[in-house]
């Protein structure tokens, strides 16, 4: 069982038979901490998210990215609470060992948080808190994934394209990663700290199926497509690093040294990252700001899953990995095979959330000061679970995401028509500009 398993059944109680019948005092420490973790996520969507990918797309389209962000924000919240949390973590009917239903996801028992009490915790955290850091979670990942197909897909069609893959997408995967015993990648031992698999390669990869699905922008490779406000970008930027913390440091669900190192790992590996991706543009024509806040973002991403078993070298070694990678896959990869990524969510988020998670079952080895048990620890091992963890995952992604852009294809439509793709998404879609002078 991963780590971040065994802490989340252990803050939520869940390791023992049943819960007790009378109220337990959780520790006030963990629970501040969670709390503070979770408001440092939310900031990565709204504003962290929002901004960065607002400033990255022209003038016509800045308020229709700021409105994904938030409508995602509000209408995956409802769906968490409304069936998305119990099926990602309730574990009724599982059992350790045994592959059923409940390997793959979970019940409908806690819907609409049922039986959730105000004074009812167990263990470390209140339940409460344990819902509300895992909500930020949820509702980020779609909001990554709206980066691809920026400026040309329908409002409508976002949505419930969006709502729709958070259930039977992000909502399962998270089930078997972080669902305790008896969840299917659980009980496999594969590691994902906080998100890799989860959070990033499933964004990536889906982000990668819709732009395809969806087709290039309007003069996509013909005519310059530049950031309208790199001031924008680095604001949210700034705010993602930051947020990145709570990201991270908040899934050791504890105020503890486990958290500490998370989040210090998280800092040399946006940074090494970013030196990298600007010591490569460097190297070619001139350093850039857009370039350098990427890297860090692809290094934020690629430390993710790794984040809770590895040391400092491990943190600066994955960053050095994610910068010059993803800068490749963002680059190179992206022009060679013609697909109009419109923010580079797959060259960024899925290439670094894919290495960071392989690279994990290396730097989580002790001779790379991980925090693996040497007497049994197997790089090979470990290595050989991690890569058949982001296959199936990604399989199943690509699938599931492919179906659901072709249903809606089929009924709502996916793109707003040219007319309405050349006056921009602001005004055709919301009747709003994002400036007015």
């Amino acid at each position: 069982m991963s780590r971040f398993a065994t802490r989340t059944l252990a803050a939520l109680g869940l390791l023992v038979a049943a819960a007790p019948a009378h109220a337990q005092s959780s520790d006030a420490g963990h629970t501040a901490w969670v709390i503070v973790a979770s408001a440092l996520v939310l900031f990565m969507m709204i504003p962290g998210l929002a901004l960065f990918y607002g400033g990255l797309v022209r003038t016509k389209n800045v308020l229709s990215v700021l409105m994904h962000c938030i409508a995602l924000t509000s209408v995956g919240t409802v769906l968490w609470l409304a069936c998305g949390y119990s099926l990602a973590f309730d574990t009724s009917g599982m059992s350790v060992g045994a592959t059923n239903l409940h390997s793959f996801v979970g019940t409908l028992d806690k819907a609409f948080l049922r039986g959730l009490r105000v004074d009812s915790t167990s263990g470390a955290i209140p339940e409460a808190a344990f819902f509300v850091f895992q909500l930020t979670f949820a509702v980020i990942t779609p909001g990554l994934i709206v980066g691809a197909f920026a400026e040309r897909m329908k409002f409508s069609a976002m949505l419930l394209f969006s709502s729709l893959w958070m259930l039977l997408v992000y909502v399962p995967v998270a089930h078997m990663v972080w669902g305790g015993p008896g969840a299917f990648f659980t009980d496999l031992g594969v590691y994902d700290f906080a998100g890799g698999i989860v959070v990033h390669l499933t964004a990536g990869v889906a982000a990668l199926v819709a732009c395809i699905a969806i087709g290039p922008r309007q003069g996509y490779g013909r005519m310059p497509m530049l950031p309208h406000n790199l001031t924008m970008c680095f604001t949210g930027t700034g705010m993602l690093w930051v947020g990145w913390f709570g990201f991270n440091g908040g899934s050791a669900l504890a105020a503890d040294g486990n958290a500490a190192m998370a989040v210090l790992v998280t800092q040399v590996s946006g940074a090494s990252a970013a030196a990298t991706w600007m010591a490569i543009e460097w190297i070619k024509r001139k350093p850039s700001m857009l370039g350098t806040a990427t890297g860090a973002v692809a290094g934020l991403a690629a430390v993710t899953p790794a984040s809770g078993f590895i040391g400092p070298f491990g943190g600066f070694a994955i960053g050095v990995a994610a910068g010059a990678t993803c800068y490749f896959a963002a680059t190179s990869l992206k022009q060679r095979l013609g697909y109009d990524d419109s923010l580079d969510v797959f060259g960024v988020h899925g290439v670094g959330g894919l290495l960071g998670t392989l690279l994990a079952a290396v730097f989580a080895a002790p001779l790379f000061g991980g925090k693996s048990d040497p007497a049994t620890y197997s790089i090979g091992a470990q290595l050989a679970k991690q890569a058949t963890a982001c296959a199936l995952v990604a399989i199943y992604t690509a699938g599931m995401s492919l179906a659901l852009l072709k249903a809606i294809s089929a009924t709502l439509g996916l793109r707003v028509d040219a007319d309405g793709e050349t006056r921009g998404l602001d005004l055709s879609l919301h009747d709003e500009a994002g400036y007015n002078s």
